[in-house]
């Protein structure tokens, strides 16, 4: 392992164990005493006497240290110090005190000029201390030693006890530094020594055969010693040009991020690390919001900077070690090799996602474009790279839909997984099986505590899963091709229940919620009215429950039925208000004669003030506007007296009743229920 490598993988002290310091303290003063004892016995006095042979050796030792050589495929970033053949050339020639000078300055001017910390630079000269006394021991055993007095000229029968020299050299500067990174990260030595020593043996094998030629050429003529450059310069050269086209093949061209096979191959070896640390490895991917817009609009070219603006801040949001890369598009990825669960993953995607909120400048305009980011973790979500980046695209894709700008992988929400996919099978079967009911809960006047109407809500039955709210099973169907069914289902029963409480003498409208294939469907009208006549209901019988987000997404489609529907009697109600982006102008001209305030804020203004003047807003909104305003969610009689004093008309909440099965909600209607909630004495207070 080169000296750069094991000065990387020890390059976070703070993290490291008593054991750590210890041995780097050993080495370093074990290793400082063999370079004192070894300098000690140099003749300073006979330096400058050895030549320009010495000196041009010298200084392309000290080149070759500030540069190390980077090749294609090496799996060490900081690449190899070729200085090695170099260093054991000198050994040969002139012996270990001259060898050790050259090297300890090169070390020192190296890590100097690269600003590294102390303890790295005397555990990088101690271990080339003793790394090269191990194999000047070996050459002094085989009668092979030098010294400045009588340099050695190599013979041909000097080659085997050089040969096991370099080998000793080559397998103590090894251990010695891959015993430190075994310690720094509490790991096996023999697992980390084992990791890539192939690539290891290689290149320092190739470094230390090349020491004999240069000796070689030193004994001929030191003239010929600068000639070392040209195929050194040409092996420089060709491992660039190499490099050039990995980075290339690895690398996307506008951003100069990491693509997608440098990003698998990353999270592949951040894996395998987390299979023997067990600490886990999260990845996120982020998709960016409203970019298209600006693409479509001001050209690819204005959407080329922004994307390079996005990938300067991403990378500056992360800390050293992690990747972000870009996959194509405007879709990016971050990988964390390394973190300490959940909540610093969150922490960080945070951090990620807050420096996409500031507006990007560019060429005097400024674009907001924020994005959406899912996040996965290793071991806890995937078993392998490939089903880390479908789950973390899929919590992606649940960020976007909820307008949350991040979540986190959930396999109950995930429409992809075994066990959704198995319930898919189960809703097809539960569709004619019976499974599927309807629960009702009211709407209650707010000053007189009389049923203004009921809404019908869905609940699954499942024979192993138990009860089921809508939310568990819905967006299952609407991506499986069974919404329409589902629709037709509860269209169906409401009706059918409308129909038996009308004969019970119980005139009380029920609100049945459609999705937004029903709203842009334009046979819904037509199905509804038939519906309608075949139960011998009036339309004021029924009433449609859409959503903000559903009428918001494409309003001139959503008119067309609206107003068919409003022709036939049918009224209608717009659900979570305050969650969309609906504007004045929409719900002035929609046929919507009802607003259900969400439960988000009514749930939160007791206790937050904010929350409140919402909800006081939109009932004031909801009065300007002449439609009925109803507050979803009330729970408490803080929460009831709260809208009495703000003037709401009507809400439903389990103050009043939760949602009831059609015979429990029979009862409730008659008053026959133990589960009727008579109001405050208060009630209407604030309307007197």
């Amino acid at each position: 392992m080169s000296r750069a490598a094991g000065a990387e993988a020890v390059a976070a002290p703070r993290s490291a164990g008593a054991g750590f310091w210890w041995y780097l303290g050993s080495v370093g003063l074990l290793g400082l005493a063999v370079t004192g004892w070894s300098l000690a016995r140099l003749p300073w006095s006979a330096i400058p006497g050895l030549g320009a042979a010495f000196f041009t050796v010298a200084v392309l030792l000290a080149l070759a240290e500030l540069r190390p050589l980077v090749t294609a495929g090496s799996p060490d970033e900081n690449g190899v110090t070729i200085s090695t053949a170099f260093v054991f050339a000198l050994l040969l020639h002139w012996g270990l005190p001259v060898a050790l000078l050259m090297q300890t300055v090169a070390t020192v001017v190296a890590d100097t000029v690269r600003r590294r910390a102390p303890w790295r630079t005397t555990f990088n000269v101690a271990q080339y201390a003793l790394s090269w006394s191990a194999a000047a021991a070996v050459l002094a055993i085989g009668g092979v030693g030098a010294s400045i007095g009588h340099p050695l000229l190599l013979a041909g029968r000097d080659l085997p006890i050089i040969t096991v020299a370099a080998l000793m050299y080559f397998l103590c500067n090894d251990l010695l530094v891959t015993k430190a990174v075994a310690q720094h990260q509490r790991l096996p030595l023999r697992e980390i020594y084992a990791h890539h020593l192939g690539y290891r043996a290689l290149t320092e094998g190739a470094l230390l055969a090349l020491s004999p030629i240069v000796v070689v050429v030193m004994e001929r003529d030191p003239a010929l010693v600068p000639l070392l450059i040209l195929p050194i310069a040409a092996v420089y050269a060709t491992a660039s040009v190499s490099l050039q086209k990995e980075h290339q093949a690895h690398h996307d061209a506008l951003t100069g991020l990491p693509n997608r096979k440098l990003l698998l191959r990353r999270a592949g070896d951040a894996i395998e690390r987390s299979e023997r640390t067990g600490e886990p490895v999260a990845l996120f991917l982020l998709d960016l919001d409203r970019f298209k817009e600006v693409n479509d609009t001001l050209g690819h070219a204005t959407g080329d900077a922004l994307l390079q603006l996005v990938a300067t801040r991403l990378s500056a949001a992360l800390r050293p070690g992690d990747t972000v890369a870009r996959l194509g598009g405007d879709e990016f990825a971050v990988l964390l090799p390394v973190v300490r669960g959940l909540p610093a993953a969150q922490a960080i995607a945070d951090r990620v996602h807050r420096a996409l909120v500031e507006p990007f400048g560019h060429q005097g305009m400024s674009f907001d474009i924020e994005g959406s980011l899912g996040i996965a973790l290793y071991p806890a979500h995937a078993p392998d790279v490939a089903t880390l980046m479908q789950r973390a695209d899929v919590a992606m894709y649940l960020a976007k839909e909820s307008g949350t700008g991040i979540e986190i992988y959930s396999a109950d929400r995930d429409r992809h997984s075994p066990s959704r996919l198995g319930l898919s099978g189960d809703l097809r079967r539960a569709l004619s099986s019976g499974e599927l009911a309807m629960h009702y809960q009211p709407k209650v006047d707010m000053v007189t505590g009389a049923v203004t109407g009921v809404e019908a809500l869905l609940r699954w039955c499942h024979p192993e899963r138990g009860l089921l709210q809508p939310d568990d099973f819905l967006p299952l169907a609407e991506s499986s091709g069974l919404m329409r069914r589902i629709t037709h289902f509860a269209v169906e029963s409401a009706l059918d229940q409308a129909a038996r409480w009308e004969e019970m003498g119980l005139a009380v409208p029920v609100a049945v919620n459609v999705c937004a294939r029903d709203l842009y469907d334009g046979l819904f009208v037509d199905y509804l009215r038939g519906q309608l006549a075949g139960r011998g209901l009036a339309p004021t019988t029924v009433q449609l429950e859409v959503t903000e987000s559903m009428l918001m997404a494409d309003p001139g489609r959503a008119a067309v039925t609206l107003d068919a529907l409003h022709e036939l009697g049918v009224s209608i109600s717009l659900d979570d208000f305050g969650t969309g982006y609906s504007s004045l102008v929409h719900l002035r001209r929609l046929p919507v004669s009802e607003i259900k305030i969400d439960r988000s804020f009514v749930g939160r203004m007791t206790g937050d003030e904010d929350d409140a003047v919402i909800v006081r807003s939109m009932i004031d909104l909801g009065a300007a506007l002449g439609v009925r305003v109803v507050a979803e969610g009330v729970e408490t009689a803080a929460a009831w007296r709260r809208l009495a004093e703000f003037g709401c008309p009507a809400a439903q909440g389990w103050f009043f009743s939760k949602a009831l099965p059609a015979d429990d909600a029979t009862g409730w209607l008659r008053g026959e229920s133990p589960s009727v909630i008579s109001l405050p004495d208060d009630a209407g207070a604030a309307f007197r």
